[in-house]
Parts: C-alpha cells; structure tokens; sequence
C-alpha cells in the first residue's frame, strides 16, 4: 500500500523513491509485524485468559505437559493479524502473490481458528473432527493451486528438484493434486511439530529466512541466470511477505518461549504451515520445501510410521509420536529438545540453500 500511494508521488519527493526496493520494504516489514505482536501480545493473552481459552492438554501425552493445562492457547490470532496488517502495508498490492497468499494465511487459519475454538468451548482436546478439517484445507489448498494453474506462468507445472539445472518433468493437470496435498501436508506437518514451548516458533523463523532468500533470487533475473533458477518475475514480492513472517513469528517467540505464556494453537500451526506449502509452489521450491522443512516433514512421518506400524503389528516404534514426544519419554528435559531441534532445523536450511550452487 505503502508503494501505490507513495511511490508515484516521488516527483514531488524524491525520498520517496526508496519505497520501490525491495529489500528496504522488506526489512520495515518485519520490523512492522515483530511491533504489532509485541503491542498486541499483552493485551491478546489477556483477552484469552479473560476468556479462559486454556490449552487442553492430552490425556495420553507425557506427564510433564499437564503443567501447561489452562495456558491460553489460539495466539495464532496475533501472529496471523502482523502479517496480514503488515503485507498490507509493505507489499505490491497489484501483485497477484499478494492476495494469493493473503487468501492463503487467512483460508488456513480460519480452519484452525473454528478447530481451537471448539476445543475451547468443549474444554477437552478435540475440535474439528480430522475429515470437517481436511475438507476445509483441501478446499483452501485446492482454491489456491486452481488459481495458480488458471494463470501460470511458462514453469507452473514443471517439477524442480534439487541438484537439477533444470525441470525433471512436467506434471501438467497432476500438478493440480500435487499441489494441494503439498500444501495440506505441510500445514499439518507444521501443526504437529507445534507440541512443545517455542518449537515450531524457532524453526518456521529458520525456513521463512530461506524462503525469503530463495523469492529474492527468483525475483531477480540477474540472480536467477546465475544460479541456473526458474527467473520468476514478481516474485521478489514474496520477499515481503516471508520477513512479514519472520517478524511475526519472533515477536510470537517472544510470549512462547518456555515457559510459554501462550499456545500458537491450530490457528497458527495451519496457518504458518499452509503459508509455507503456497509459497513453495510460487517459488518453484516444492521439492526443496522438504529439504528446508526437514523437520516438520520427520514430525510427520513419524506420526504416520507410528500409526501406520500400530495397526500392522500391534506396536509402537517410538515411545510416543510425533518424535518430540519420543525424546521426551526418554529423559530428555523440553528446552533440551526444543533447541536440538532447532539446530537440526537450521542445518537443513543451510544444506538446501547449498543446493543452490551445487547443480
């Protein structure tokens, strides 16, 4: 908003000129959505304690989370609020990437929204039941890979795998599917890693600093040429919003650090999970989003090697799924995970921004 208004009046002030770069809308972007989570923090978890939107913990999970029972929980609200109010602000509002991932932050968080605020007036831990939850981000999902495939660009439906210069295949009309279950995997993905205090805050800071980094590239044909990247015009824009995120999520971290005085909840953990499966089919990143998100993807396949193993055999093959559960249940202290993780997180991110060059 800021570059539609201020920008053409640059002829009458030449400072403004600084609002068509990037990089200096990108900085003040998540120097935006890191000040309107801590100013709204405060006054958020107050309302939600007010309301008594406690966390409920499970009744089947390790002992030592029954502490966190009564924590308010659905602070995905605030973090949802910065980086709408902030892309808003910063970003190119006649770009098509800004309303596709707007729809894409709010259409995910809204099924994570109705799923935490039955929890909360049910007082127990189940909310949507998981078929009314998937039909709502399929429906999300599927919305959005429609309208990237009625209106793509000349790589859309190519695949991009890491270490390749260039697309393995084209997917063509399976692009349609493949796309929608990237996403609706990787929301839920993000939503199960989201079990500890500042776990999923701490790793989707890491990715979203990737994602930034990688729409940057994409942006720039210079770049793009360089590294042997699908050149993605417009796509720089996305820039804006991944730092949006960043800022967000470290405000967020703020008030979720252990001990956490607030859950992100499923309205977060869908949202922020969602924003990253849409942002790397624009990017052209679907596969490396398995590499950046190295964690959240070992979440998940644990959960479905456990269920999976479960009601083959009869039993378990972690003490308890996802795998930060397991740790858990071996002794390891909750901070000691979080950050062990968090270091596992950021050596993914190093290794697939290091496939960049190695192709």
């Amino acid at each position: 908003m800021f570059k539609e208004f201020l920008f053409p009046l640059v002829r009458h002030f030449t400072p403004f000129n600084i609002f068509q770069y990037i990089t200096f809308r990108s900085a003040y972007a998540a120097v935006t959505s890191l000040l309107i989570v801590f100013l709204l923090g405060p006054r958020i978890i107050g309302v939600l304690r007010r309301l008594k939107a406690g966390q409920e913990v499970r009744s089947d999970g390790p002992k030592t989370h029954l502490v966190k029972s009564g924590t308010p929980t659905m602070g995905g609200v605030m973090i949802i609020m910065a980086i709408v109010v902030s892309v808003l602000l910063w970003q190119d509002i006649r770009n098509m990437y800004t309303w596709i991932m707007l729809f894409a932050t709010l259409g995910f968080g809204a099924v994570g929204f109705i799923d935490d605020g039955l929890k909360i007036f049910r007082k127990n831990s189940r909310g949507l039941s998981v078929r009314v939850k998937l039909m709502g981000q399929f429906t999300v999902a599927t919305t959005i890979a429609t309208l990237l495939f009625i209106y793509k660009t000349p790589y859309t439906t190519l695949l991009y795998v890491p270490m390749f210069k260039g697309p393995v295949f084209d997917l063509g009309l399976l692009w349609i599917p493949f796309a929608v279950l990237l996403q609706v995997g990787f929301s839920n993905a993000v939503n199960l890693t989201d079990g500890l205090d500042g776990l999923a805050t701490g790793l989707v800071i890491m990715v979203g600093v990737a994602f930034a980094v990688l729409s940057y590239l994409s942006g720039r044909a210079d770049f793009a040429t360089y590294l042997q990247i699908p050149h993605l015009p417009g796509a720089g824009e996305l820039t804006v919003l991944c730092l949006a995120y960043v800022g967000a999520a470290v405000g967020f971290l703020w008030y979720n650090t252990h001990p956490a005085e607030v859950m992100m909840g499923d309205t977060g953990s869908l949202a922020l999970g969602g924003i990253l499966g849409a942002l790397s089919l624009l990017v052209k990143k679907e596969i490396l989003l398995l590499v950046i998100g190295g964690v959240f993807v070992m979440e998940a396949v644990s959960v479905m090697l456990q269920v999976g193993y479960f009601k083959l055999t009869g039993k378990r093959v972690f003490l308890m799924a996802p795998l930060h559960h397991h740790f858990e249940l071996k002794g390891w202290p909750e901070v000691k995970v979080v950050v062990r993780f968090w270091i596992l997180g950021g050596l993914f991110v190093i290794l697939s921004l290091s496939t960049l060059k190695i192709q």
